[in-house]
């Protein structure tokens, strides 16, 4: 035995160690951009939906018997912002149906939908048109003009949620290859379900013997 030399004893445990160390920062990435971007498209949404509906311009209608005053809202000005709000909470939830290329083209539909609330928003704040249309409803003349004309801050609010939206497509087209899909428990998989067993037949009713053999029973067998 002088020419046997010990060998090294391998040791399992240190390198299951590595391999989770390195598998565990992967999947708390992954959870941490899952979580920015569903908290970003839902708030960016919900900021879109809730600026949109408040007072965007303000100004006075002259008339005969004076100024009236008029106000309107976002949905006055442009319906863009609310609408695409609406699709990117669609996006939102179709990211998690979706895998390969169906899922980066939904988050590419994402971010283009932010960018596009937060433009329209921004385009609204100095729009004076919806105003103007207004003020000739109101006072029956079509050549009414509004004086004392001023902007509040919601368009610009909307805006901010557009952004917010298009972080969230961002970071879904960055790391959406890493999120889970659909559970697949709520797929089909082909594997028969185990039912209920049929009764045994009553000899005294012969549709149930035809039934039987049918099935490629034995009708008279004990049970």
């Amino acid at each position: 035995m002088e020419g046997v030399s010990a060998a090294p004893v391998p040791q399992p445990r240190a390198r299951t160690a590595d391999s989770a160390s390195g598998a565990a920062p992967d999947s708390a990435g992954s959870r941490r951009s899952l979580a920015a971007g569903l908290l970003l498209g839902a708030a960016g949404a919900t900021v879109v939906l809730l600026a949109s509906g408040q007072t965007w311009a303000e100004g006075d209608a002259a008339t005969g018997g004076g100024a009236l005053p008029l106000a309107v809202d976002g949905r006055d000005v442009t319906g863009v912002p609310a609408a695409l709000a609406v699709v990117s909470l669609a996006a939102l939830v179709a990211v998690f149906a979706v895998r390969g290329a169906g899922r980066r083209v939904v988050a590419a539909l994402l971010a283009l939908s932010g960018l596009g609330a937060a433009g329209a928003a921004w385009a609204g704040g100095s729009d004076s048109t919806a105003l103007d249309e207004e003020a000739a409803r109101t006072t029956g003349d079509a050549a009414a003009t509004i004086h004392a004309l001023s902007h509040t801050a919601w368009p610009y609010v909307t805006a901010v949620g557009g952004l917010l939206i298009l972080a969230a497509g961002l970071l879904a087209l960055r790391y959406g290859s890493r999120w889970p899909a659909m559970s697949g428990k709520y797929e089909r998989d082909g594997t028969p379900r185990p039912g209920k067993a049929p009764a045994a037949p009553d000899p005294d009713r012969p549709e149930d013997l035809w039934k039987a053999l049918d099935r490629g029973e034995d009708p008279t067998r004990e049970v």
